[in-house]
Parts: structure tokens; C-alpha cells; sequence
């Protein structure tokens, strides 16, 4: 069931759970998430930057279309970082039902002016629409990139931020960081801040570099008013490890797709189903029937 990014949040936001979006690099990575969420009956967003559409072409969100038109779950195809208007229509056009514009590296103003103009478009189609402020650290090894220094959101000004771009969710920087962090770096997640937010704000909160926090950090998040958190270095790192034991087990020498993926597959899900548990989704699609 395809439904918008403001519909599968807005649910998760009345029932205080997150929505796991996951950065489906390939079809394998695709197909694990899908089928971790279907056994465990959780809404997810599949979430895809433009680095991997620019890699994946336009066609590979036909294959994610089929699954969630083949699926009784609520599945939103999510724009993931968006850098500019163009890549906003292009998305648009494409078929996402929810679209990201990461308009934070830029001031107040022309963060607020981009993303005003990227609601105009997006919801004048039907299309829910994410925006960030503050900004989200990087760890130098994710597509999603950041900056090495992290701006914290500001409470007071992202109530303003929210009143004049009407934007659906806000993805806010409390301390995370795209990618893995090195083995010397303790993550840690400004909570206090995240409580000042939710005083000010009241949409959907999204949590970017949900990867390798803390588990209890995370679950308390969640409690907190987080109800979307993304989901990339975890699953990749899952497959590509469980990849590199396939080619080096046994002395045999693997080609064929078929035998190598599947075992990789089962790695990948096995932590989307982590992470579903995790954010408390699991078993709620139902409460995207309830008063059908």
C-alpha cells in the first residue's frame, strides 16, 4: 500500500512509534527491508538519495512501486537528501510520495526560502515534504554526507522554521552523525534538546545518523517524539560483511548472483528487524486500516 511520507508519520506520531527509513541501496538490499517489514508488519519508508538513484537509474523505483503496490503494509518512497529543486521535481515526477529538501547548510532565511518553495510544488501534487535544521554530523564514510562540526537545532527558531515553510516533518540535529562512527567516538544524543523541540513543534521529528547509536539512546528517543529515523550504514555494512565471508568460504569461487546474495539478504533483514523492534513499529500496519 503506497501511501505519503505525512500520512505513514502522522500514525507513527498519534501511537508514539518511529518509522524506520531504509536507504535501499540495491534490489537485495530492497527485497531484505520488504520482507522484514512484512513478517514483522511495520509501515517503513524506503528511502533513496540521489547518489544511489543517480547509480540505481530511474527505473529502479518502478521495482520499489511493484512491492509496495503488492503489499498490504503502508510503504512511502522517500526522497533522501534532496540538494536542489530540480532533484525535487525530478523525484516528483518519478513517483515519491515524500521528498526531502536538505536545505541546512545554508542561513535561516535561504533554508526557509528553498524549502517554502519545494512545499508550494510538492503539496500542490500531493506530495509530503521533509526538511532540516541544524546539522547532522558526517563520519566521512556514508553518501549522505554532513559537516564535522555539529550545529544543534535551536528549539525557539525551529517553531519558526515550521510555521513559514508548512513543511511536513523536520529532521533535527541533537547530536547524530551519518555513517559509522570510529571505534574512538562515544555518540551521544542531546535528549534535553530533543524535549525542547517537541515542546515547540508539534509534526513529526526525524532523526538522521540513526546508525550505532546506542540502542537505549535511540528507544528513548522514540518515547520522545521521534517518529521517523533513518537507516543506512547499519543494513549496508550487514551485507557487505556477510558478502565478504560467501567469497572467501570454502575455496569456492562464486559468480552467480543467486548463490552469493541470498545469505547477505538474511544478514540485511535480520537487522532491519532489529532496528523495526528497536523503534517500536513492528505490528503497527494495522493501525493504518482501523476505520477503513
Amino acid at each position: 500500500m503506497l501511501i505519503t511520507g505525512k500520512e505513514i508519520l502522522n500514525v507513527a506520531k498519534e501511537n508514539n512509534f518511529a518509522v524506520p527509513a531504509f536507504n535501499a541501496g540495491s534490489g537485495q538490499l530492497l527485497d531484505a527491508v520488504m520482507q522484514a517489514c512484512e513478517e514483522l508488519q511495520s509501515p517503513v519508508m524506503i528511502a533513496i538519495h540521489p547518489d544511489e538513484l543517480s547509480f540505481l537509474k530511474d527505473s529502479f523505483v518502478s521495482q520499489v512501486k511493484y512491492f509496495a503496490n503488492h503489499t498490504k503494509i503502508p510503504v512511502c518512497i522517500h526522497l533522501d537528501h534532496g540538494a536542489s529543486f530540480a532533484q525535487i521535481i525530478h523525484a516528483i515526477n518519478l513517483g515519491f510520495t515524500s521528498v526531502m529538501i536538505d536545505a541546512s547548510h545554508l542561513d535561516f532565511e535561504d533554508n526557509i526560502k528553498i524549502t517554502s518553495k519545494v512545499v508550494e510544488a510538492a503539496h500542490s501534487t500531493g506530495v509530503s515534504v521533509e526538511a532540516e535544521l541544524g546539522t547532522i554530523g558526517d563520519t566521512g564514510d556514508s553518501i549522505e554526507g554532513g559537516v564535522s562540526e555539529i550545529i544543534y537545532t535551536d528549539p525557539i527558531v525551529a517553531k519558526e522554521f515550521v510555521d513559514r515553510t508548512n513543511v511536513d516533518s523536520l529532521a533535527v540535529a541533537i547530536g547524530t552523525a551519518h555513517g559509522i562512527y570510529p571505534k574512538n567516538v562515544k555518540p551521544k544524543l542531546r535528549l534535553d534538546i530533543l524535549q525542547e523541540i517537541r515542546n515547540e513543534v508539534n509534526l513529526p521529528l526525524v532523526l538522521h545518523g540513526g546508525s550505532s547509536n546506542p540502542d537505549k539512546e535511540i528507544a528513548q528517543a522514540v518515547t520522545m517524539g521521534i517518529n521517523k529515523i533513518n537507516i543506512s550504514s547499519d543494513i549496508k555494512i550487514a551485507f557487505l560483511e556477510t558478502l565478504k565471508e560467501v567469497l572467501n568460504s570454502n575455496g569456492k569461487e562464486y559468480r552467480e548472483p543467486n548463490l552469493m546474495f541470498p545469505p547477505c539478504m538474511e544478514s540485511t533483514k535480520k537487522v532491519a528487524m532489529e532496528k523495526i523492534k528497536l523503534f517500536k513499529s513492528n505490528n503497527k500496519a494495522k493501525l493504518y486500516y482501523e476505520g477503513d
